[in-house]
């Protein structure tokens, strides 16, 4: 599971326009979020409230996405990982 997956499962049902628009982002901000490689935990929650999933589960994979990399980040990826299994 990551931000890019939701995301491409947005732009599968409509493009960038519509969700800037439906989300009332910038022009440039889902470009940008591709660009980093993630959304960020607001824009994930939005989209994933918006596709019917839980937001509270996206919010918490973006916000792990943007940390640096550290033993904790690794820590609590895994620990999504497992939770997403069930």
């Amino acid at each position: 599971m990551n931000t890019m997956q939701l995301l491409e499962d947005a732009l599968a049902i409509n493009p960038v326009p519509f969700w800037t628009e439906k989300l009332k982002l910038s022009r440039g901000a889902l470009h940008t979020a591709k660009t980093r490689g993630h959304l960020s935990p607001a824009i994930a929650g939005a989209l994933a409230e918006e596709l019917g999933k839980d937001p509270r589960d996206w919010i918490v994979i973006a916000a792990l996405e943007s940390e640096k990399e550290s033993a904790c980040k690794s820590r609590m990826v895994r620990s999504i990982g497992k939770m997403a299994s069930l």
